[in-house]
Order: structure tokens, then C-alpha cells, then sequence
């Protein structure tokens, strides 16, 4: 199994709310989903998706591209896809994991020009207080 030619058609991207105040608490929810599955070839298949982070009332980030899926089972899933909405776990694993890899980096420029908070966990720094022990991190070299 293997991805190919990966690539954007599509941004639609809205900040609903004119307040540029920072709330305490928003909720980012992510969706990846497969629109299509179309045979191609015989060992080819054209995947379009579609990821969406929405930021409830505050806005919403939508991308919509396509892929090349390679394998010997491109056309069998293909056609299973097209009755049943469905993959194996392993191919539709994959699949979702590169959407996701080609769109979040995408979302949090978006979201950056949008002044929303970027549609990843931005990692905590806690500076520890004076008589605490802190551990040392990871050393790279």
C-alpha cells in the first residue's frame, strides 16, 4: 500500500466572532473524512477528502484535496468503499494519518492569519520554584 500525489483543492477558512478577546476555554474538534473513492487503474484508486477543525462559535477551518491510493487492492476497496462507506482499519488508518499530516500544519498558518488558536496542543513550559527538584529533559546530540 502506498500514498501518492497528495495535495490541496481547496481552503475555506471564517472567524465568526469580531471579539478579538482571548476566551478561557475552546473547544477545537477535527474531522478527516473520505468524500470519494474512484478506481483509477487497476492498482490505483483518487481518494478526495476533506479535514474541518471547527472552534464552535468562535470559526471553522475547512481543506479539501486529493490523493493517489497504489496497491494491489486499489479497485476491490474502491468498490467496496462505494457500498459501503467503509475500509479496512490498516488502509483507513493510514489514509486519515496523512490527511492529517498534510492539513493540521496547514490549519495552524490558517488559523494564525485568523488570530484563532492553532488547532494543536501547544506544549505547557512550567518553570519549577525555587527549592524543587526539577528533572532534567531528553538530551540530543
Amino acid at each position: 500500500m502506498k500514498i501518492k500525489n497528495v495535495h490541496l483543492k481547496s481552503i475555506e477558512a471564517r472567524r465568526y466572532s469580531k471579539d478579538l478577546g482571548h476566551p478561557s476555554q475552546i473547544r477545537i474538534d477535527h474531522n478527516s473524512s473520505v468524500v470519494q473513492f474512484m478506481p483509477v487503474k487497476n492498482n490505483e484508486a483518487s481518494i478526495d477528502f476533506s479535514y474541518t477543525a471547527t472552534y464552535g462559535p468562535l470559526g471553522m477551518i475547512k481543506l479539501e484535496g486529493n490523493m493517489i491510493y497504489e496497491g494491489s487492492d486499489a479497485r476491490k476497496l474502491s468498490q467496496a468503499w462505494e457500498k459501503t462507506k467503509k475500509m479496512p482499519n490498516e488502509v483507513a488508518s493510514r489514509i486519515h494519518t496523512t490527511i492529517m499530516h498534510l492539513c493540521v500544519p496547514e490549519a495552524v498558518g490558517i488559523a494564525r492569519e485568523l488570530h484563532l488558536p492553532p488547532p494543536i496542543p501547544l506544549p505547557q513550559v512550567k518553570i519549577g520554584k525555587e527549592g524543587k527538584k526539577i528533572e532534567p529533559g531528553p538530551e540530543f546530540g
